[in-house]
């Protein structure tokens, strides 16, 4: 599996891996969440543009998943990853976070964060097996970026289920490489 950026053509490839990705959350009782719309077109070319969209593609170099982030206080906030089910339990959406963390690392930036259904198996739980731990209310972790982006997803209608907000340090460039050269 490659992981590169995404290219204009292939916005509503990504739409529908939205929608393919929503349809779990239906068995959950969260028909909501699988009926939502996924982002707009207009807003995936953003994160596009700005180099902030990446995806994981197949043999014949179409992408199966992709994720969005942004720089928020310091950190890449992951706003969007989502798996194709065709393509799920295959390590995808990790190598994808994987990526992310590389190169926000280059960029200087100190943690990786999400947010995220706190309840759902795919979700909360995931993440903290890939080394993410949720963030209490009072941690100063708990950036007041963090807390705007909760806002605005509950004003979306997400706060209806329960939400945690999470975030996995990274190492400095060069804790990296000592951990390489040491492992």
């Amino acid at each position: 599996m490659r992981i590169r950026a995404a290219e204009p053509a292939e916005l509503p490839l990504l739409q529908s891996i939205e929608r393919a990705a929503g349809e779990p959350f239906r068995g959950l009782g969260m028909t909501a969440i699988a009926e939502d719309d996924p982002l707009p077109l207009d807003v995936l070319e953003g994160y596009r543009a700005a180099g902030r969209a990446w995806v994981a593609v197949d043999g014949d170099d179409r992408p199966v998943a992709y994720l969005l982030a942004e720089p928020v206080d310091g950190a890449a906030h992951i706003e969007q990853v989502s798996v194709h089910p065709d393509a799920a339990r295959r390590g995808v959406g990790r190598a994808l976070i994987e990526h992310l963390a590389r190169a926000a690392r280059e960029e200087g930036l100190s943690a990786l964060t999400l947010t995220t259904f706190a309840e759902v198996p795919w979700n909360a739980p995931y993440y903290a097996r890939l080394g993410f731990r949720p963030l209490a209310d009072g941690d100063p972790a708990l950036t007041d970026g963090l807390r705007a982006i909760g806002r605005a997803e509950a004003a979306h209608g997400l706060a209806a289920w329960p939400r945690v907000c999470m975030r996995r340090d990274l190492p400095a460039p060069e804790e990296s490489a000592a951990q390489a050269v040491s492992g």
